[in-house]
């Protein structure tokens, strides 16, 4: 087998599974970051994984078929944050028929970034009852 044989786990398995360590602090990655971080810069890493990760079950959601609501975009605003050269944005929304605003921390494509007044979709979160996921503006997938 050697030193540069192949494991068990495929390149983005081992990847998905560093940064769920980093995320959680636990783990050699996890504590590592930590250590080297600051505590300001250790939770905006864990913000920017938990955003990346809405990301994916966004994807999976509408793989599914499940249902999305329309929403309105009452203010964007700019985290300095970048998820695969993608920015992190909190984003101040507004759901069809109601007056409640939702606010929100996600990863939007730098090509699609929403502009107040924009329609948007959003799906509710299965882990939080009552949350929300954005799902982007339906146009492009």
């Amino acid at each position: 087998m050697g030193i540069f044989s192949k494991r068990g786990k495929n390149r983005e398995a081992r990847a998905a599974e560093i940064a769920d360590q980093v995320a959680d602090g636990k783990g050699f990655y996890g504590r590592a970051t930590r250590a080297f971080l600051g505590r300001e810069d250790f939770a905006k890493v864990q913000q920017t994984i938990g955003a990346y990760k809405s990301g994916q079950d966004v994807r999976q959601l509408l793989a599914t078929g499940a249902p999305t609501i329309p929403a309105v975009v009452v203010s964007i605003g700019d985290t300095g944050r970048l998820v695969n050269f993608d920015p992190v944005v909190d984003l101040v929304l507004q759901p069809s028929g109601t007056t409640d605003r939702i606010t929100l921390q996600t990863v939007v494509s730098k090509l699609r970034i929403p502009r107040t007044g924009d329609q948007v979709l959003l799906i509710a979160d299965p882990s939080r009852p009552g949350g929300y996921l954005y799902a982007g503006d339906g146009v492009a997938p």
